[in-house]
């Protein structure tokens, strides 16, 4: 059975709302006699009669009558379908699957998140904090979109690096270098030292390396941690000494200070696939690119 076309719809809803071929004409740029011929058109697809005309003028029939909403809607269908998807294709709808690596989660998380719904309320967010090997395969794997995290990481992901911060030595309240405003890595060749695991990521620990040697010393390890959290807990509690970022102050406020180290610097920075084509990805670069050239990310959570 053949079905009537959109534009056959839309005349019939201009004619069914002026009750006038010349003033629906009018009112859609065409010329009467089009207007009619497609009408008549579309009464022989439906197999009824849409309109009484006469001397008196235009009427629906009744069963004119009953069309008009059902017509109206497939019309309002139509138009809420191709809008989703022009929108969609601006990255405005969709959704997005966001891993945040677990140490900066607490202070990147809530601004990212917040800034990206009330831009683009329509777009779906999901959101984990994970470790840095999770992300990495993750990533690869399909299973998120785009993730926050600190370099080195591996070949094969697009990068942009968002902020960059400070490096600081954190030290139990209470230690005799506490109390300085900076310190040199050589500075701690003689404390006792506490890392994460070796096998969380091996990038990192070879770039750790590489510090060490550089600063002449091979830091003597009395305990792995599993995560960032268990590291502060463990400097607080005079088992060793440690190194991060200074955004990590932001997971424990008691019990260590930091103290910025001369010449380090760490970087946050958003990573994806290159070969990612989700438009809403799009939009999520532009906005925390934008967001983190005005605001100090560190400081948003």
């Amino acid at each position: 059975m053949r079905s009537p076309e959109l534009r056959q719809l839309r005349y019939f809803i201009a004619v069914a709302e002026e009750l006038s071929f010349t003033d629906a004409a009018g009112r859609l740029g065409i010329a009467q006699q089009s207007l009619s011929q497609q009408i008549n058109v579309l009464e022989r697809v439906l197999g009824v009669r849409l309109f009484d005309r006469d001397t008196r003028g235009t009427r629906l029939t009744e069963v004119g009558l009953l069309f008009l909403p059902e017509a109206r809607a497939v019309i309002d269908r139509t138009t809420k379908a191709i809008s989703t998807v022009q929108r969609a294709a601006r990255g405005e709808v969709g959704t997005l699957n966001l891993a945040f690596l677990a140490s900066t989660a607490n202070y990147l998380l809530p601004p990212v998140v917040r800034t990206v719904r009330a831009r683009y309320p329509d777009v779906e967010l999901h959101t984990e904090d994970v470790s840095i090997s999770e992300l990495v395969t993750g990533l690869q794997g399909g299973r998120y979109d785009a993730g926050f995290t600190r370099p080195p990481l591996v070949d094969g992901l697009a990068s942009r690096t968002l902020l960059t911060e400070r490096v600081c030595a954190v030290l139990p309240t209470g230690h005799p270098l506490a109390q300085r405003e900076s310190l040199r890595l050589s500075d701690l060749a003689d404390e006792p030292w506490v890392l994460t695991q070796r096998s969380s990521w091996p990038p990192w620990h070879e770039k750790y390396d590489r510090d060490f040697q550089e600063a002449g010393f091979e830091p003597r390890v009395v305990e792995r941690a599993s995560s960032v959290q268990n590291l502060l807990g463990l400097v607080a509690a005079g088992v060793g000494v440690t190194r991060l970022a200074a955004s990590a102050h932001s997971i424990r406020r008691g019990g260590v200070e930091f103290v910025p180290l001369e010449g380090e610097q760490a970087h946050t920075d958003v990573v994806w696939l290159p070969e990612a084509k989700k438009p809403a990805l799009r939009r999520l670069l532009e906005v925390v690119t934008e967001l983190a050239a005005a605001t100090d990310l560190t400081q948003s959570g």
